[in-house]
């Protein structure tokens, strides 16, 4: 009797060990479950990132292309983009792509929109994510024979959207690989339908700038001209801006008082 007892006690620890020590239910693979899926047995798109970096200067917009190097559109422009790594998120890949074909981090940088289009690489079926940034011109490095700081045309008034073309130092078009005109019309009407309730506009500007700078890179991404009163009264009342008790150093005018974008932290 004692020894049945004691055999009865042991077969219990064992079992409440085993229950303690077995993984979640949620966490055991069942049989036939996920050992037996086979990723090969349907088709996979590869996936990219593109980002369009725009930067505001004399009135125009402009972005950084790149000339191919390779098939397809050997020889076309072409935004910095690139495949999107196993162990990296999407962000983190728009990052990359910046960092290593820009030379450029720490921007404002947001998705723009999926293009997937069955036949917009001639290659396989590549889906990209499309990204746009805002930068001050200044942090953009000068054109090379295979990167071009590109002006903007774009044929549309409003958010009415559509291709944009993209001109060379020269006024000459550039031909775009892939639908690359497609995303850089994408980018400029985000842009413009965020710039009257987001303070993005302010990623365009240097850390200190004019009211008449603020109101000159609204104007240019809206291709409109607003009234400097009504501007200047909206911006001052919209709790954006604080003011750096500074004013404009080696200008042959009146200098004008210098701000900065109160909650950059919020963008």
């Amino acid at each position: 009797m004692h020894g049945a007892y004691m055999l009865n006690c042991m077969v219990h620890r064992r079992s409440i060990s085993a229950k303690r020590s077995a993984p979640p239910a949620a966490s055991r693979k069942p049989a036939g479950g996920l050992r037996a899926y086979d990723p090969s047995a349907f088709p996979r798109p590869s996936l990219t990132v593109d980002v369009v970096l725009l930067a505001v200067s004399a009135g125009a917009l402009f972005t950084v292309l790149y000339r191919r190097r390779e098939e397809p559109f050997r020889g076309r422009w072409a935004l910095p983009g690139g495949f999107v790594r196993m162990d990296e998120s999407l962000d983190d890949a728009a990052e990359r792509v910046l960092r290593t074909k820009v030379d450029v981090g720490g921007v404002f940088l947001e998705q723009l929109y999926t293009f997937g289009s069955p036949a917009r690489d001639p290659r396989t079926r590549v889906i990209s994510v499309g990204y746009v940034g805002l930068v001050h011109r200044l942090r953009l490095a000068e054109r090379t024979a295979d990167r071009s700081i590109a002006r903007l045309v774009v044929p549309w008034e409003g958010e009415t959207g559509g291709p944009v073309h993209a001109l060379d130092a020269g006024s000459r078009r550039l031909t775009l690989a892939f639908d690359h005109r497609e995303m850089l019309g994408m980018a400029v009407k985000r842009l413009r339908g965020k710039l009257n309730y987001s303070p993005i506009g302010f990623q365009l500007l240097p850390e200190r700038f004019t009211l008449l700078e603020l109101q000159q890179v609204h104007e240019t991404v809206l291709a409109r001209p607003l009234n400097k009163d009504s501007f200047r009264r909206r911006m001052l009342a919209s709790g954006q801006l604080d003011a750096t008790g500074e004013t404009q150093a080696e200008v042959d005018h009146r200098p004008a008082e210098l701000y900065r974008f109160a909650r950059r932290s919020a963008v």
